[in-house]
């Protein structure tokens, strides 16, 4: 069978490598091979990505990296590029594809128009670089990204290679790398849920008379092995371990056609780029099956909405901080400090956790909303939970967060709050705990107006984002709730979903 000789084979279809497709790709209605280009089985995946996930956590940085995996690209004639992603103020996935000779020749030189990004650069002075974080270098399934790609993620940089102030991933860089000096380091593990719906664009065509149609409604404990939503979970998990997300546990939630798929933690850039790449992932596997994996908050009025619980904890020299045996819960000192500081910043942080209108609709207490600010081991309307752990799984669990924030915002939001706690003296920690713990147990806002209220008076908000970042990111919040009735009603709206900003492209906005 030579080069050209076309196949039909489906992504769902197996292959010697057990992978969900082989080395045939399709392209509309045609279907080609390439085999010049390297094309990894998902056990030679999972094994390459994990072997640099490993690295990652050690704390071994780009610049150690950066020669070796050049080398490697210069000599491996089966990769033609390498995707280079980052994120904007709001938290989109953006990619460009670089050939591969050209990374290897101009690697330190990797411009792009910062003006078509929302919130980015003005035209006037709009050129912006990318500085490749090479410790993110990624072998990708062929069947999903092509053959013969690699991916990385890389930080937005000024023309001077100086760190952009809007890229957040450069940011919570910046704050681990602190950290890390002083020998801490930052583990996060979040918990993704979202739904599958019927259609492979539902949400670019919702429309709220008729809303979005499930793919099924099976869902937690009721999901038999051959169910769309089984499939759909199983495809996924299978991509997932390839790209070495080290997969722990995966399963339907609660509402029918919600799936959540959980894997271990990381530290805190890295969970942040997997988050990125879990919902990428989700997308194009339900693409390819005919379906839309959604990551709205609240799709569906009348039934459980979708979070991403994000548990969190510090390492000083390989030790768990948040861990004492005969503390309370279990937890340390330091622990307490650091869930003081992110409750008493709770109002401040509320737009940073859940920055879409709909996601105000997750937080309804009917619906096992995590909406009150205050912590428990047991009620899970509490903003943070605070799960049963040992030495080495000893956590807090923050479950305001949404899955359609900007996760590089969101942890590094949470964590300057949590260092508030932490480094505060005795006499601000007693104000901070008198104000939390004293009285009637304070609600967070009910919408985003009352959300970007506190944000755009709050001293913390200045203090960890500046002027500039707050207005920015403000501004882009209210052009979504200016188009939105600020009433919910008790039919999600349309203006929710196409105004959305992962869902409608930031051009089409114009259309309001």
């Amino acid at each position: 069978m030579d080069d050209t000789t076309m196949d039909k084979t489906k992504l769902g279809s197996a292959t010697r490598h057990g992978r969900i497709s082989g080395h045939d790709r399709e392209y509309g209605a045609v279907l080609w091979k390439q085999p010049h280009l390297i094309d990894l089985s998902y056990a030679e995946l999972e094994e390459k990505n994990l072997e640099v996930r490993a690295e990652r956590l050690k704390g071994v940085g780009s610049d150690e990296m950066k020669d070796r995996f050049l080398k490697y690209l210069e000599s491996e004639s089966g990769i033609k590029a390498v995707v280079v992603c980052f994120s904007d103020l709001e938290g989109r996935l953006h990619a460009l594809d670089y050939d591969k000779k050209f990374i290897i020749d101009s690697e330190d030189n990797l411009t792009f128009d910062g003006s078509s990004i929302n919130g980015f650069t003005v035209l006037s002075d709009s050129d912006l670089r990318l500085k490749v974080d090479w410790t993110s270098f990624r072998w990708t399934p062929s069947d999903l990204f092509g053959p013969g790609k690699v991916l990385v993620f890389g930080n937005v940089c000024n023309r001077d290679g100086s760190y952009f102030k809007s890229d957040f991933r450069s940011s919570l860089l910046e704050l681990s790398q602190q950290l890390q000096e002083k020998g801490m380091v930052v583990n996060c593990a979040p918990e993704i849920e979202g739904f599958l719906f019927k259609g492979e664009k539902s949400e670019q065509t919702f429309n709220e008379r008729d809303g979005f149609e499930l793919a099924t409604m099976s869902g937690y404990f009721s999901s038999l092995p051959q169910d769309t939503l089984r499939l759909f979970i199983d495809k996924f998990a299978e991509v997932q371990r390839a790209m070495g997300f080290s997969n722990e546990k995966d399963h339907p939630e609660v509402a029918p056609a919600q799936f959540e798929l959980n894997f271990r933690y990381s530290v805190g850039v890295d969970t942040a780029d997997q988050i990125l790449l879990y919902k990428l992932l989700a997308r194009q596997v339900a693409k390819a099956m005919g379906f839309t994996a959604s990551f709205i908050p609240k799709p569906i009025q009348n039934l459980n909405g979708s979070g991403m619980h994000m548990n969190l904890s510090i390492s000083k020299d390989g030790k768990n901080i948040f861990y004492k045996e005969d503390g309370k819960n279990r937890l340390s000192g330091d622990a307490w400090k650091f869930i003081a500081g992110v409750l008493y910043h709770a109002n401040d942080l509320c737009l940073m956790m859940n920055s879409s209108v709909n996601s105000y609709r997750r937080l309804d207490p009917n619906f096992e909303a995590p909406n009150q600010i205050m912590v428990s081991a047991v009620n899970r309307g509490a903003m943070i939970r605070i799960p049963e752990g040992n030495e080495k799984s000893a956590r807090i669990e923050v479950r305001t967060v949404a899955p359609d924030v900007n996760p590089y915002l969101c942890i590094f939001g949470i964590m300057k709050a949590g260092l508030k706690g932490i480094n505060a003296s005795d006499e601000e920690l007693r104000m901070m705990e008198d104000k939390l713990y004293k009285g009637k147990t304070k609600i967070l806002p009910e919408n985003i107006w009352a959300a970007m209220h506190h944000f755009k008076k709050s001293e913390f908000v200045l203090d960890v984002l500046g002027v500039d970042n707050r207005d920015k990111y403000l501004g882009l919040k209210e052009e979504s709730a200016v188009r939105c009735p600020k009433a919910f009603g008790t039919r999600v709206k349309a203006c929710e979903i196409l105004y959305h900003h992962e869902v409608t492209n930031q051009l089409i906005w114009d259309n309001f």
